[in-house]
Order: structure tokens, then sequence, then C-alpha cells
């Protein structure tokens, strides 16, 4: 059974950084993505990346902004969010599959985390 467990959310000042971490447990590798959502708005996808990591996406709004990691060893996929905007407010999500190319939609991944709140304000 595979299961994903997020870590790192949190209330920051606008400007500030925040690391957000996904943790992959009863399975092999995956190719993996962070969604956000808000109220009342459709999840939406912010960065994915290949099991290699040879291959990622960021959405336009995140480019130059955040940057998608990960580390096979210890089976975490890590978001480095810098400069964060107030727009950035959201619940954000880890997803994953056991298919290891890059996938974009949220109907690829299988897998899904909890969820965990970030809230960017003064």
């Amino acid at each position: 059974q595979v299961h994903l467990e997020e870590s790192g959310g949190g209330l920051v000042q606008p400007g500030a950084s925040l690391t957000l971490s996904c943790k992959a447990s009863g399975g092999g590798t995956f190719a993996m993505g962070w969604f956000r959502q808000t109220p009342g708005k459709e999840r939406q996808l912010v960065v994915a990346i290949s099991w290699d990591g040879g291959n990622t996406y960021y959405t336009e709004s995140v480019k130059g902004r955040f940057t998608i990691s990960r580390d096979n060893a210890e089976n975490t996929v890590y978001l480095q969010m810098n400069s964060l905007k107030p727009e950035d407010t959201a619940v954000y999500y880890c997803a994953g599959r056991t298919v290891g190319l890059l996938a974009m939609h949220e109907d690829d991944f299988p897998y899904w985390g909890q969820g965990t709140q970030v809230t960017v304000s003064s």
C-alpha cells in the first residue's frame, strides 16, 4: 500500500521561503507532483518531476521561485518555495504514481498525501 506523507507547511510572511517534503512508503520510485487548492477552486498542478529528476514541469506563476527536487534513496520529494506571495496560499498536496514518466494531470496520480496548509500573509 503506497502512502505519501507531506510536511513543512505553515504561516509565513510575503517574501519568505518554505520547504515542503513528501515521503513515499510502501512502494518503489514514482513520478511525483505537487498540486495546490484554494477554497472553491479546483486542485491545480504546481510542479512535477519524473522518477529520475530528469524532467520537470513548473506552472508559469511559480517559475523562478519554486524548485522541485528528489532524493530517491530516501523516497522523498522536496518543494523549495522562495519569494512567497499571498496568492501562493493554498493547501498543497503531494501526488505520486508508480509509472516513472513525468505526469501533469490529476487523473494520472493514483496516490495522494493528506495535504499541508501554506499561508502567506503579513
